[in-house]
């Protein structure tokens, strides 16, 4: 059963401002509350956007980056 999309956005919410505190007081690259953070808004995201396609055939226009993805962006940045 899929998830109701209002509820799954309210959840979205959530996840992003807890992300936003975590990353206000990380303390480092690596810290594990921004990491697990992080994990969360993508968890919440993903159902958020499968709640929204499963109710009404829409999705979001956002992608979830990778592990990949943020080394080959690290990897820009430093070059």
């Amino acid at each position: 059963m899929s998830a109701d999309p209002r509820a799954a956005l309210n959840h979205l919410f959530s996840a992003f401002e807890r992300h936003l505190e975590a990353s206000s007081t990380r303390l480092g690259d690596d810290d594990p509350s921004v990491v697990a953070a992080y994990e969360d808004l993508a968890d919440a995201f993903e159902v958020y956007d499968g709640a929204l396609y499963d109710a009404f055939g829409e999705m979001t226009p956002l992608d979830i980056y990778t592990d990949d993805h943020l080394r080959r962006r690290r990897g820009a940045d430093r070059g």
